[in-house]
């Protein structure tokens, strides 16, 4: 099977999911809410509007935030 390789966290998975798709889209069908995921493709941020490939692969990351105590 071809398709777009996706890695989640949370808890941790690799999936495929046919392309071409966009961002937008696979979020949506993997019910993951935008706000809360960084999409990395190549180790560079991907926007909501990109579109991916059969070929792509990128990892799913949940936003995390903190601060010094």
């Amino acid at each position: 099977m071809g398709g777009v390789k996706v890695h989640l966290r949370n808890p941790s998975r690799t999936i495929e999911h046919p392309g071409p798709v966009s961002i937008v889209a696979l979020l949506q069908k993997l019910e993951v809410n935008r706000e809360s995921v960084l999409v990395i493709r190549g180790g560079t941020l991907v926007p909501g509007d990109a579109l991916l490939a059969d070929d792509d692969e990128v990892e799913i990351r949940p936003v995390i935030s903190g601060g010094a105590a």
